[in-house]
């Protein structure tokens, strides 16, 4: 009996691009080009923990050098590999495009447990690491600019961005080297929940539309929706936080010790404080317990979110399924099997590659910042407010009537850097989904809105080779 080939995330994309690729008027070279991997770098570099050496693996991928910089994220994971950092940078490029954020994709990647190390272990492999992606010009504002992903966050950043000015001297843009740093060395606010945030505004703006609704056999909107998360990290609380606030019932949430559900719906905030004070979120008062995290998957529910790791939902799994909507708010949740068992069943399925854009999106607001060297809303946030409250005053003075303090404290609130960066994602996700769903409707005999987004991503990408003069 021959052994069952092992799954390969990158093969996965290049399958969903091949797919997709079919739809497009593009030359085959031209295609080629674009699915390709640019550079690799795969690197060992030793460092001393507590006694002894320890070689650290590592990988940095640039996948398209169509724009610069190059824009990815670094996860610090034992399932790091090279299949892998090479999938999640080909989905960056598409992912840049789709939202029209002007950079090329990349990724990087340690092989490591995170929890396994003490902070000042973790500063010192981070900052070697950042040592080595310098030595090959793997970093930097103008070429390519790392971001957090899974097992990293501010802190990392933090070492990163240090390391790389100490290395680099009076460069006057070094800031922009990486993003996700915390606002007081040059982040921007907004960060920490733009990709829930945007996987709420995505999913959102998809239930808004009626000639999707009704083809699901839903009603328009996200209020009422009940709603499964899976994965209670940074996005996938946020993206629970976002639909219960819009009105949404969260009926499920899973986490790697197992899965909640009630039917008359959860609230987010007590789930996660249960989950502080126990470690767990099993045995969360009024709820049903499950024992796996796969079981939150097959709940009943209009909207189902995989917000943790790539490939858990499968052939295996798809049929039992039984949500009308699935927001990829993790990358790569589904397999090509389950895409398929999706289009059989009339499931949609809201694509990763831009669904979950959100974290990127604003990391491109937090690179133009620290390019421009101002803070959002400071040149203009105090005029708004004067001009606001003085037309306010002339309203009331001419009506005579006067303006409840609620609605005037609204009126003339004059744009925070918060308030601007979630506007712009607003506006980015809601444009990409009508972009996207603008494609699918156009050519009916493309079978679902993910070959539609890559549709739509290699247009633009082959569109900006021909514009640089690449091809002749």
């Amino acid at each position: 009996m021959s052994a069952q080939p092992e799954y390969s995330f990158f093969a996965a994309v290049e399958k969903s691009f091949d797919k997709a690729a079919a739809f497009t008027q593009w030359d085959k070279g031209v295609l080629e080009q674009i699915k390709q991997c640019n550079s690799v770098y795969r690197m060992h570099f030793p460092v001393k923990i507590g006694d002894k050496i320890e070689v650290i693996k590592a990988y940095r991928v640039q996948h398209s050098h169509h724009k610069l910089p190059c824009k990815g994220g670094i996860r610090f994971a034992t399932t790091v590999n090279l299949d892998e950092v090479m999938a999640l940078a080909a989905l960056m490029t598409y992912k840049c495009a789709i939202v029209n954020v002007p950079f090329g994709g990349a990724k990087g990647g340690i092989t490591l447990d995170p929890k396994k190390y003490s902070a000042y272990d973790l500063e010192k492999i981070t900052r070697r690491y950042t040592a080595e992606l310098i030595k090959k010009n793997f970093i930097g504002p103008g070429t390519d600019v790392p971001a957090p992903d899974y097992g990293t966050g501010e802190r990392e950043m933090s070492w990163i961005l240090d390391t790389y000015m100490s290395m680099r001297p009076g460069e006057v843009d070094a800031m922009g080297c990486v993003t996700g740093k915390p606002v007081t060395q040059g982040g921007v606010r907004g960060r920490k929940e733009a990709t829930g945030l945007g996987v709420f505004y995505g999913l959102r703006e998809v239930c808004n539309m009626p000639e999707v609704t009704n083809r699901l056999n839903l009603t328009p909107g996200v209020e009422g929706k009940r709603v499964v998360v899976q994965g209670l990290g940074n996005v996938g609380y946020h993206s629970a936080i976002f639909f219960e606030q819009a009105g949404a019932k969260i009926v499920g949430l899973a986490e790697y010790e197992g899965a909640i559900y009630s039917e008359e719906g959860l609230n987010v905030q007590d789930v996660f404080n249960h989950r502080g004070a126990s470690g767990s979120i099993l045995n969360f008062p009024g709820a049903q317990n499950f024992e796996t995290t796969s079981q939150a998957l097959e709940m009943e529910c209009d909207i189902l979110i995989p917000a943790a790791l790539e490939n858990v939902i499968n052939g295996e799994n798809a049929p039992r399924i039984k949500a009308k909507i699935i927001g990829e708010a993790a990358n790569g949740p589904l397999t090509p099997e389950a895409d398929e068992e999706f289009i059989r069943r009339n499931v949609l399925v809201v694509p990763d590659m831009y669904l979950n854009a959100g974290g990127v999106t604003v990391s491109y607001f937090e690179w133009l910042k620290n390019l421009s060297h101002v803070r959002y809303g400071r040149l203009e946030k105090r005029f708004s407010e004067n001009m606001n409250a003085h037309i306010l005053g002339q309203i009331e003075e001419l009506t005579d009537k006067q303006v409840s303090k609620k609605e005037k404290d609204f009126i003339m609130h004059g744009a925070e850097e918060v308030d601007l960066v979630r506007s712009g994602l607003e506006e980015t996700m809601i444009t990409a989904t009508r972009e996207i769903l603008d494609v699918w409707h156009k050519n009916p005999e493309i079978p679902d809105m993910r070959t539609a987004a890559y549709v739509c991503a290699i247009n633009k990408v082959g569109t900006s080779y021909a514009e640089l003069g690449i091809f002749p």
